[in-house]
C-alpha cells in the first residue's frame, strides 16, 4: 500500500512562506536541506506527519507562472470561523465561507485563503468525510 508523505510547490521567498505557512497553519520546519542549485525546506506539524514541502530555486527573482493544472491543498480544522478570523488578523485575505452540497445534503463548508505564492489552499471544517 503507498502512503502519501509531501506536496511540494515552489516558492519564491522562503521566510515569507515559512511565515505564512506557520502562522496560517502552525506548521513548522521539520527539515531543511540546502543544495547548490536549491533549498528544500518540509513543514509538519503535529496533526499529521504528511509535509508540505517548499522548494526555493536559488537565483530566482520572478515569481512562478502557476499554469491551469494545480489544485490545491486541503486542511481541515475544528473550528471554521475561529481559524478564518485568526488568519485573517495575521493581515492574510481568506475567501468567504461556503457550503457546498450534495443531492440536497449537506457536504463541505470551506473557505479558500491563497499562499505568498498564490497556491491556493482550502480550508475544511471537520464532519463527514472531512476529518
Amino acid at each position: 500500500m503507498a502512503k502519501a508523505i509531501h506536496m511540494m510547490v515552489r516558492v519564491l521567498d522562503e521566510a515569507k512562506s515559512v511565515a505564512f505557512y506557520r502562522g496560517a497553519f502552525g506548521l513548522e520546519i521539520a527539515d531543511r536541506v540546502d543544495f547548490a542549485d536549491f533549498t528544500l525546506i518540509y513543514l509538519r506539524n503535529a496533526e499529521a506527519d504528511f509535509e508540505v514541502e517548499l522548494t526555493v530555486n536559488k537565483g530566482r527573482s520572478e515569481p512562478y507562472d502557476l499554469g491551469n493544472g494545480y489544485g490545491h491543498i486541503a486542511f481541515v480544522v475544528d473550528n471554521l470561523e475561529a481559524t478564518r478570523e485568526r488568519i485573517a488578523g495575521l493581515g492574510y485575505s481568506p475567501k468567504d465561507i461556503k457550503q457546498m452540497t450534495h443531492d440536497g445534503k449537506p457536504f463541505g463548508r470551506f473557505f479558500f485563503i491563497e499562499d505568498p505564492d498564490g497556491y491556493k489552499i482550502e480550508v475544511l471544517e471537520k464532519g463527514g468525510r472531512f476529518k
